[in-house]
């Protein structure tokens, strides 16, 4: 036993035992000193009071210890006015006078100011052990009791670690560290005795604030309990390459089991990692700090994307015209300018061209164009000509009408009229012929027969006539959405639509019915061999079956029969079914044969001969088997 301790007394223990059996607390309510009757003794467990007291007072204060919560700890203060005797022994009482505990107590002698010349505050703290520490509960009177220096700066300390604002540590960690031994830390070198916020271990619960040691870390005293580490903690990181002069706080809500609950820390004001600069696009998080930032010079840069590129205006501007939808325009090269479409009569879509079909609409169409549709009108080997819109000269023209050929009547003088002797035509009266050699006047009416071409023109240039459609480089035409999503769907034996290529393990498993197969997975797995000696096996997907064929010979032993053991030209990789063997010409010998096949393993098959009559002789056999397996 130790020189000085703590009994409980037996009546202690049997008032404890009562407490315990009748549910009520162990009540203790005041601590007594005595001189021991004037020399050190050791107490028994049968005391039922002190030697020889010499002072009473209340508890100042009755807690549990924090490394063993079966021992309590009872404190008391007594004052400076009382004194003049030696401490030797001390007792803690009930709230019914049981002598609850006694301690023996090193010797200290009690001055006070009237008789000794000083006077001191006297502090005694008392440890013992009981069975059941939650059921002791201190029985004090708040106007009598003193609290000392000690016990006061401990109260504070304990209430100030769990205020959410803690001390300030040296670095926190950047990712998983073992929390054992000095290291580097976020490229700082952290010694034994610095405070570290743990961050980002893979195991959450262990985050927290820790005091770096040589051996195992602990806790720090401000943060090493559940009421210590609320909701909403902030501590400042003072040194570090990426969290140096920043703050971070605790964001897991409450109610937090230390190492149990899951712990979160983020960083609420620091770096960002962004240097100080203007920028033109920012990143936010979500506690309004940039962390990112970068100067774009191009639309993309900002992430706008409903408009055209650079290079796509340039373009454009190249290439449009003023003109708009409907202008007709000739063009010298068999080719289609962005924009438009050749004249030709041709059937489009007025889904495609919406802007051409409303300019023109059905004045075209000729009635078989098709829901949907509409015709262009046609240029081709035609001349334009202007409409006459009430002038007279073309008179009663629809426009856009087409119209035919035709010569305005007119007369032609010559004079030898010789060369107009056999002069005809279907208007005869047109030829005037003058016998006296004279000037001869035809006149080429309506009606009259004369040589040339199918046609009256011009000298001409050749070129493709074309219409506007719609506003260069891109056609504005409307799209069904509605279609499109309908093709975009899965596709099933009656749906268009859309399927992904199977993997070959989708193949081999074969109860997908979402995705396509391709002739690749199909093959894969079938193997073959063509020819006498062949075989065919088929892959999992198709049940793994294996058909084997080759031809053998076997000599009979003289007395009809034979034997002979054959490698097959594959090898069963799981199991052999059986072997049929047949004679391979049709020639029998007297009595007749049997064949028989047995499989001798994976890779092999015995054949036998056996003869009805046995008397053939020695001699070969051709012989054709089969064998099934997989």
């Amino acid at each position: 036993m130790a020189d000085y301790y703590t009994l409980l007394t037996d009546a202690g223990i049997a008032y404890e035992t009562a407490c315990k059996a009748a549910g009520t607390p162990i009540k203790l309510s005041q601590i007594s000193v005595g001189d021991g009757g004037g020399a050190v003794y050791n107490p028994a467990a049968t005391a039922t009071a002190l030697k020889r007291e010499v002072w009473r007072g209340p508890l100042n204060a009755l807690f549990q210890d924090e490394q063993n919560p079966s021992w309590l700890l009872a404190e008391v203060t007594i004052p400076s006015e009382v004194g003049g005797w030696y401490v030797r022994e001390a007792g803690i009482w009930t709230d019914t006078g049981v002598l609850y505990a006694i301690v023996k107590y090193p010797e200290s002698f009690k001055p006070v100011l009237a008789t000794s010349g000083s006077g001191k505050e006297f502090y005694i703290r008392s440890i013992f052990e009981t069975s059941n520490a939650a059921l002791v509960t201190l029985l004090i009177d708040d106007t009598v009791v003193k609290a000392t220096r000690a016990w006061v700066m401990g109260y504070l300390a304990d209430e100030l670690a769990k205020l959410d604002g803690k001390q300030s540590v040296r670095v926190a960690t950047t990712g998983n560290i073992v929390l054992s031994g000095v290291q580097q830390i976020d490229g700082i070198a952290v010694v034994a005795g610095q405070r570290v916020l743990v961050t980002a271990q893979t195991t959450a619960k262990e985050n927290g604030i820790y005091v770096a040691a040589s051996g195992v870390w602990a806790r720090s005293v401000d943060s090493n309990t559940s009421a210590k580490v609320t909701p909403g903690l902030m501590v400042m990181v003072e040194e570090g390459i990426a969290n140096g002069d920043s703050l971070w706080h605790l964001v897991t809500n409450g109610p937090i089991t230390l190492g149990t609950t899951a712990l979160s820390f983020e960083m609420l004001a620091g770096r960002t990692g962004i240097l100080a600069g203007t920028y033109r696009s920012l990143t936010v998080d979500k506690y309004g700090r940039a962390t990112g930032g970068s100067n774009p010079e191009t639309l993309a840069g900002f992430g706008i994307k409903d408009t055209y590129t650079k290079p796509e205006i340039e373009s454009m501007i190249a290439q449009a015209s003023a003109l708009p939808v409907g202008a007709m325009v000739a063009f010298p090269l068999d080719k289609n300018p962005p924009g438009f479409l050749e004249i030709d009569g041709s059937v489009k879509s007025i889904a495609v061209y919406p802007d051409l079909a409303a300019f023109l609409g059905t004045t075209f169409n000729k009635g078989d164009e098709g829901a949907g549709n509409f015709r262009l009108p046609e240029s081709r080997g035609e001349f334009l000509r202007g409409w006459d819109h009430g002038r007279g000269v073309d008179a009663g023209r629809a426009i856009g009408s087409w119209q035919a050929d035709d010569n305005k009547a007119h007369s032609h003088t010559v004079t030898r009229m010789q060369a107009f002797g056999s002069a005809s035509g279907s208007n005869p009266s047109a030829v005037v012929v003058d016998n006296g050699n004279t000037a001869v006047t035809l006149n080429f009416g309506p009606g009259f027969n004369s040589s040339g071409g199918g046609e009256a023109r011009p000298r001409n240039l050749s070129v493709m006539w074309c219409i506007k459609a719609w506003n260069a480089p891109i056609n504005q035409g409307n799209i069904d959405i509605a279609a499109l999503q309908a093709l975009a769907a899965q596709a099933t034996e009656t749906n268009r639509g859309t399927a992904k290529i199977a993997t070959q393990m989708l193949t081999n498993a074969g109860v997908d019915d979402t995705t396509i197969v391709t002739p690749k997975k199909l093959r894969w797995g079938v193997s073959f061999l063509v020819g006498p000696n062949g075989y065919l096996a088929l892959p999992s997907w198709l049940g793994g079956l294996i058909i084997q064929w080759a031809t053998t010979q076997i000599t009979t032993n003289g007395t009809g029969g034979g034997t002979a053991t054959v490698t097959l030209p594959m090898a069963f990789p799981n199991a052999s079914f059986g072997v049929l063997a047949i004679r391979r010409n049709t020639v029998f010998l007297n009595g007749g044969e049997t064949y028989q096949a047995v499989p001798s393993g994976l890779a092999q098959a015995v054949i036998s001969i056996d003869s009805a009559s046995g008397n053939e002789g020695s001699g070969t056999r051709d012989v054709f088997y089969f064998a099934l397996g997989n």
